[in-house]
């Protein structure tokens, strides 16, 4: 088994809310309960979540994301500039019933105001003696999600500025996170993957921009956002097509993107959905390169069916006919909670699946 991130058997990050964190969640929006007491409740519940992580075997260790009411919800906390507004792009389930939700937008200049995954970070830290990865959304997605035509240009009518800030902030959260000890940080990428899926590519076009071109532009400002990180610091992706109470957005196989991405994105590894049909086939790795990772996300976290652990085997083994086995890694497709409510499974299921996880790994690369 490897000794450095990205681990054998590793996992996404969120993890289901224990019922008493959602109702102090609640009420604190409520005005009922001070972020003293909230943050008492989180310190609690992020303990016994370490406990969970460590205890089916897993050595890459998160705070479940439980400081988050969804997964980017630390980075508006941290950084000035958004608004908060309904999202123009809907959650939907495999029967094509939608879920709205509420997203931040670019309305000022950003600015870091604060560490971003700092304090979730040392905490974390302070309680294991395993490696804490934390989890940040990527830079791409302050613009696929965060910006909005016609509103976001009053703050930003050069569009390269707004990308230069973007790539700022990040550089000084990695510095800022490495000076700490930090040595995984994953960053969540729903925007790549969606310029997979055709219809999305159509609303991208209606927003004014030229997929492919758009594409380029990401890469360029991940790869801004990376520029000069830390030494010792091992960053790479999660590509993912929504995750939001076991609905998503986007649909279609990497081939798409797989070439641009998997060559010029600067990172180390990158953690794949691969867990549905709307995935694709494994074809697309054959552009990963020789110094990559694959993280091959292959255990569903958004229902509770159990996978076998001979169909996952088997599924490695075909990955493997693209990319060395020494190369791969398995894990959950996505977070078990991207947003508060979770996914519809247990506490038992999600469990068994990241035990699941380790016992393949464990037996795949012994």
């Amino acid at each position: 088994m490897t000794v450095n991130p990205p681990f054998r058997a590793d996992h996404i990050g969120s993890l289901l809310r224990p019922q008493e964190l959602k109702e102090a969640y609640a009420a604190i929006a409520a005005g009922r309960l001070s972020d003293a007491a909230l943050k008492e409740v989180e310190d609690r519940h992020i303990k016994d979540a370490i406990a969970l992580q460590e205890s089916v075997g897993l050595q890459s260790i998160t705070d479940g994301e439980y400081r988050r009411i969804i997964y980017w919800g630390h980075f508006p906390k941290a950084v000035s500039g958004f608004t908060d507004m309904e999202a123009p792009l809907p959650f939907k389930d495999e029967s094509g019933r939608q879920m709205t939700y509420i997203t931040a937008v670019v309305t000022g200049k950003l600015k870091r105001e604060r560490g971003i995954a700092t304090d979730e970070y040392l905490y974390v830290k302070s309680l294991t003696r395993r490696t804490p990865k934390c989890t940040l959304p990527s830079p791409c997605s302050q613009h696929y999600f965060r910006w909005r035509e016609g509103v976001s240009e009053l703050a930003y009518p050069d569009l390269d500025e707004f990308f230069a800030d973007v790539a700022d902030i990040y550089k000084e959260e990695l510095q800022d996170l490495a000076r700490l000890g930090a040595t995984y940080v994953q960053l969540d990428a729903v925007s790549l993957p969606l310029l997979c899926d055709e219809k999305l590519r159509e609303g991208v076009r209606q927003r004014g921009y030229e997929p492919d071109q758009l594409l380029d532009r990401y890469i360029e400002l991940n790869n801004a956002a990376l520029r000069d990180r830390p030494e010792g610091l091992t960053v790479g992706m999660h590509l993912c097509r929504g995750n939001n109470q076991g609905k998503w957005l986007g649909a279609g196989g990497y081939e798409l993107v797989a070439e641009k991405i998997f060559n010029r994105l600067d990172i180390d590894f990158f953690c794949l959905e691969y867990d549905s049909p709307r995935a694709g086939s494994f074809e697309p790795l054959r552009f990963m390169p020789k110094d990559k990772t694959v993280v091959l996300g292959l255990v569903c976290s958004k229902t509770p069916e159990m996978e076998s652990a001979e169909d996952l085997k088997r599924r490695i083994a075909e990955a493997g006919a693209y990319v060395p086995m020494e190369r791969l890694c398995l894990s959950p497709q996505c977070g078990f909670a991207s947003t508060a409510p979770g996914n519809p499974l247990t506490f038992d299921d999600q469990r068994r699946k990241l035990q699941l996880v380790v016992d393949v790994a464990n037996d795949v690369w012994r």
